[in-house]
């Protein structure tokens, strides 16, 4: 059994839900029934299938609807999640901070560039992030703290995901390739139990152009969500992970459902679902909360 959730950015009708529902017949799938989460905004299509059919339907129904966000799902009992990993550049928050710290330093756009082919599995993730940090060499320390005022901001959505899940009980982990100078105080902002992220050395109050060693990459991320499940008691098919770019691929896979959020192609790929057209508010509809039952943020 499985439960293809529907979620529109802006208007859901009945015609959009019956149309995905064929969508899913059509695909060799039996939609037997289907309810609103919230009247017009999202709704669920339960779906009688084999355990090995979910890609098949959501191969039948993804990006078919303009404006609809569609995740499907195994009907297991594990639909609230008791984790949840995300990670913060361009997925937390709305921006990648060590191009917009680079901005201070007047070379955004070389280091903007070596991001995006990071981002996009072009490069060695710990291999760009050494050569991004090095070029930051001799910028004050007092422009992170700019930075964090001035270019920072919290991804919509972002505040109620975290504390609707910590009512219920979930742990929630902040694991990010870019800086605790940053990571400490989104975390903090948001509401995350716990942050993992990376060590930018400053020496007399100016960045050293290096960065503490491990780094936190693909396969440390992939790490923090285990560990994370470990300390909590739980299966790792109990989490959720959500991330954007090619060093979160691991960590999505490693979830019991891995979300691409607003995703580079790699990540999209490799992820049991993607958001691209609502905001972070849209993993909680995955999980079955209604709009009522959502912390403000």
């Amino acid at each position: 059994m499985f439960i293809a959730t529907l979620i529109a950015a802006e208007r859901l009708t009945k015609d959009d839900v019956f149309a995905v529902a064929d969508l899913i017949e059509d695909a060799g799938v039996r939609a037997y029934a289907w309810s609103w989460l919230d009247d017009g905004s999202a709704a669920d299509i339960s779906c009688k299938a084999l355990a090995h059919e979910g890609p098949r339907i959501r191969a039948a129904i993804e990006g078919k609807r303009p404006g609809v966000d569609m995740v499907v799902q195994r009907e297991d009992g594990l639909r609230r999640r008791s984790l949840l990993v995300a990670d913060m550049d361009s997925t937390m928050i709305e921006v990648e901070c060590i191009d917009e710290l680079a901005d201070y330093a007047g070379i955004k756009g070389e280091i903007a560039a070596i991001t995006e082919r990071a981002m996009s599995g072009e490069l060695d993730f710990a291999t760009a992030l050494r050569e991004r940090v090095a070029l930051l060499k001799g910028l004050d320390e007092a422009a992170i703290a700019r930075c964090l005022d001035e270019r920072v901001g919290i991804t919509p959505g972002a505040i109620q995901l975290v504390r609707t899940m910590k009512r219920e009980g979930a742990r929630t982990v902040l694991v990010s390739g870019g800086f605790t100078a940053f990571a400490d105080k989104v975390g903090e902002a948001i509401g995350f139990d716990a942050v993992v992220a990376n060590e930018l050395q400053v020496e007399s109050g100016r960045l050293t152009g290096a960065v503490g060693r491990p780094i936190v990459g693909a396969r440390a991320k992939r790490d923090a969500l285990l560990d994370a499940a470990a300390l909590a008691g739980i299966d790792p098919e109990e989490s959720l992970a959500v991330g954007d770019g090619a060093n979160d691929i691991p960590m999505l896979e490693a979830a019991g459902l891995g979300i691409a959020f607003s995703a580079k192609p790699a990540a999209a790929a490799a992820a049991d679902a993607r958001i691209e057209h609502n905001d972070l508010t849209a993993l909680l509809y995955v999980q079955g909360y209604k709009k009522s039952e959502w912390e403000p943020g």
